[in-house]
């Protein structure tokens, strides 16, 4: 069986991407760790930061992956996660409200530079792009573009949709705890689950083992991922730790809480342990597991490289 392959990871055992004075030596060893694991294929995800920190983050991993192209061939490009994004609680999850701004095209660019080319995925909240002049010009440019952390209205995201947004990154995350009862982000994005592929993170905190049943039940096979979601705490366990610009607590229980326990803060848990958690507590099959964790985020990757 072919390994893992997963959209977001924003760091892994100790090593965080979120930091531009990651070293060669580090980056060297997360790869390692990951094809040990039983990873194929990584996207290393930049999160909200000041333009010049992401512009750094995204500089630092691309050189070591020009430098290092064998070595590094578990990062398969980046996935950029922010800082197009709803600023208000709870939308904007643990990214900093002081870095969130409206999408433009100048500092797309500069990411898509910045990048080297290995740019595969964008995340932005619809409402923050006017025109959806962003998510046009990403999608012309062959990059995958999610919604996330946003609230955008039903009509919204099928506009969006018509205009190339395929997926809705980490549903049932990156929103408020309490949302209205009928007409929500969530029910909205399962509403259009046919023209969108949705990703989770399965680690039993972020999104409670009952509720993912019914929100993959919910989805056609082909259009659910499942994604990590890590900081550099996974495969470390319980521990307080510095994660792109914070400090995160990871509990007995391997939930990743900020520093002022109000959110999560990224995922603590491996995609082994996720999938023990799909088979063990959301009774998926092994069909789907192989789908959920490997065929489908591989065919999309494949899309987005070969454009």
């Amino acid at each position: 069986m072919s390994g893992y392959v997963d959209l977001q990871l924003n760091g892994y055992f100790g090593v965080d991407f979120n930091d531009e004075s990651v070293t060669d030596a580090q980056l060297l060893r997360v790869c390692e760790r990951l094809a040990k694991d039983g990873v194929d294929s990584v996207l290393a995800t930049i999160i909200t930061a000041s333009p010049e920190q992401m512009l750094g983050r995204v500089r630092r991993v691309a050189d070591f992956c020009e430098i290092h192209p064998t070595e590094s061939r578990v990062i398969a490009g980046f996935h950029i996660e922010g800082p197009f994004i709803n600023s208000s609680d709870g939308y904007v999850g643990a990214h900093p409200k002081t870095w969130v701004m409206s999408a433009n095209l100048d500092l797309t660019k500069r990411l898509i530079d910045a990048a080297s080319g290995r740019l595969r995925m964008m995340t932005l909240a619809p409402e923050m792009d006017a025109g959806a002049s962003v998510t046009t010009y990403l999608v012309s440019q062959g990059i995958l573009v999610a919604g996330g952390h946003g609230n955008p209205t039903r009509d919204e995201l099928r506009h969006f949709i018509d205009a190339g947004l395929s997926m809705w990154t980490h549903l049932g995350n990156g929103c408020p705890g309490t949302l209205p009862r009928h007409d929500n982000i969530i029910q909205r994005v399962l509403s259009l689950a046919e023209n969108l592929t949705i990703t989770f993170i399965a680690d039993g905190h972020h999104v409670p083992a009952f509720a993912l049943r019914n929100y993959i039940h919910l989805a056609p096979a082909e259009n659910v991922v499942i994604v990590s979601d890590a900081m550099l705490a996974a495969g470390l366990g319980p521990g307080k730790y510095h994660f792109a610009d914070q400090m995160v607590d990871v509990d007995e229980d391997g939930a990743a809480w900020s520093e002022d326990r109000t959110h999560l803060a990224g995922s603590a848990a491996t995609l082994s342990l996720m999938e023990a958690v799909l088979r063990n507590q959301v009774g998926a099959t092994e069909s789907q597991v192989q789908a959920w964790m490997r065929d489908n985020p591989r065919r999309l990757l494949a899309a987005a490289t070969d454009s």
